[in-house]
């Protein structure tokens, strides 16, 4: 069972990769996805994040949330069930 995470404010230069390395040192990733727009193709300032075990996940939200890249304070949460 994957533990899935919400990373919202994200600059809008961050790729998945970037958004993966920077939460790799919370735990094992197993899919890091920005969210992108289906017209332009650009990021829309969001993604997700699955961890592999529930401390990875609590520990990402505890120190980045508010955490600032590139000059944007992150918000980051629990990922909301859509079912």
């Amino acid at each position: 069972m994957a533990f899935k995470i919400f990373v919202g404010n994200l600059p809008f230069s961050v790729d998945n990769n970037r958004l993966q390395q920077e939460f790799s040192q919370f735990g094992k990733v197993e899919s890091a996805k920005i969210i992108m727009d289906r017209n332009s193709g650009r990021s829309r300032g969001y993604g997700f994040v699955e961890f592999a075990e529930k401390s990875g996940a609590d520990a990402a939200i505890e120190k980045m949330n508010d955490h600032e890249m590139d000059g944007r304070k992150l918000t980051v949460s629990h990922a909301k069930n859509s079912g």
